[in-house]
């Protein structure tokens, strides 16, 4: 299913359960219809009118998991300025929550960030039933008028076919300037990159690196089917990026892995050779501290690692330049066991320590 954006307000509002006439002096927006809020996270928005992360374009030559998880919306935003003393969304999903390891908050939901042009800060969730597709929220109801930054994260699990923007009738939106203009970081990867198990969508890493970067960070995070497929790498070199960073060791076995690497890499490096391309060798588990329990050799060879900087060494003697090793078992630090729902998808704490541990690796490129 494509989250096709209907361009008409009333039309969408008849799309999503709720008496819209029970909140009064509101003015709703869809931020496609607005010069003024700017949309993040997917780079095709204003060619396909969806909310989805690859072009729908490519649709037929993408595998099928692909294609449909390019429209769970993990990364995309919603940025502007604002006056309004009181703000709202409504939202029509795709689907219902239906996680068992992830937060409803997280798959589902919307959080919201407000501050200035320097700094926003996190100030609340959305809050739905679980049985719902659609939901509407008072997001804040303040005292005063003086103009707000506005970030509305959007769901990291689901695909999102309607949003609407709503503030009191004679407010004033403005564009805002909290991402610095320019390129964009694009993220390529796994569940873990799409953000589970995150509790709410601010949380996933990239994210919390779009907030102190402040870049747009484009999220092509594809559960369970992050796995080099060639097409993907060859959208993504269609992105006008500032750095490129593969995270998608974990969805591989490791002859993939060698397999689809190095073609990964060539693709984006022989379009876009000046661009910085980094790469992340797997996370820690919890079984790290049990390989005797498992029968497993403490001593043996991390053959994904290896790898990963063989290749990286061998393409910068191909003349490829640019290319950066990242060690992905020093993300989330030294209790790192700690940091995970399931021994392998991090909670917001871990993403808190991944985005912490990359930033300065990746806030000169950005």
């Amino acid at each position: 299913m494509s989250n096709q954006i209907d361009t008409s307000t009333e039309q969408i509002k008849s799309n999503i359960s709720f008496d819209f006439s029970t909140i009064q002096g509101i003015r709703w927006i869809n931020p496609m219809e607005s010069q003024d809020i700017r949309m993040k996270g997917f780079p095709w928005i204003k060619e396909d009118k969806v909310y989805r992360r690859l072009p729908v374009g490519v649709k037929e030559q993408l595998r099928a998991p692909v294609d449909s998880l390019s429209n769970n919306t993990a990364g995309g935003q919603i940025h502007f300025t604002t006056d309004s003393k009181r703000l709202y969304i409504a939202v029509k999903l795709a689907g219902k929550a239906n996680m068992y390891h992830m937060p409803a908050t997280g798959q589902c939901g919307f959080d919201l960030y407000v501050g200035n042009q320097e700094e926003v800060r996190y100030y609340k969730t959305t809050r739905f039933g679980l049985s719902q597709d659609s939901y509407v929220v008072e997001m804040f109801n303040f005292v005063n008028d003086k103009t707000r930054t506005v970030v509305l994260n959007f769901p990291l699990y689901i695909g999102v076919q309607h949003v609407l923007v709503g503030i009191d009738e004679q407010a004033v939106v403005g564009k805002s300037n909290f991402l610095q203009p320019g390129k964009k970081a694009v993220f390529y990867g796994t569940s873990i990159t799409q953000g589970g198990c995150a509790s709410r969508p601010g949380m996933v890493y990239t994210n919390i690196l779009s907030r102190t970067l402040r870049a747009e960070c484009v999220n092509l995070g594809f559960s369970g089917n992050g796995q080099g497929d060639a097409i993907v790498a060859e959208c993504m070199a269609q992105i006008d990026a500032s750095c490129y960073v593969l995270d998608y060791v974990a969805n591989c076995t490791v002859d993939m892995y060698k397999e689809t690497l190095p073609v990964f890499m060539k693709i984006l490096k022989d379009a876009k050779p000046d661009i910085p391309l980094f790469v992340i060798s797997g996370l820690k588990k919890a079984a790290h501290y049990f390989k005797d329990d498992l029968g497993q050799d403490p001593n043996q060879p991390d053959v994904i690692k290896d790898y990963t900087s063989e290749t990286i060494e061998q393409l910068k003697k191909q003349g490829y330049e640019n290319l950066h090793f990242i060690d992905g078992k020093m993300l989330c630090g030294e209790d790192f066991e700690e940091t995970t729902v399931d021994t392998s998808h991090p909670t917001d704490l871990g993403f808190y320590f991944m985005a912490k541990s990359l930033y300065p690796i990746l806030k000169d490129y950005v």
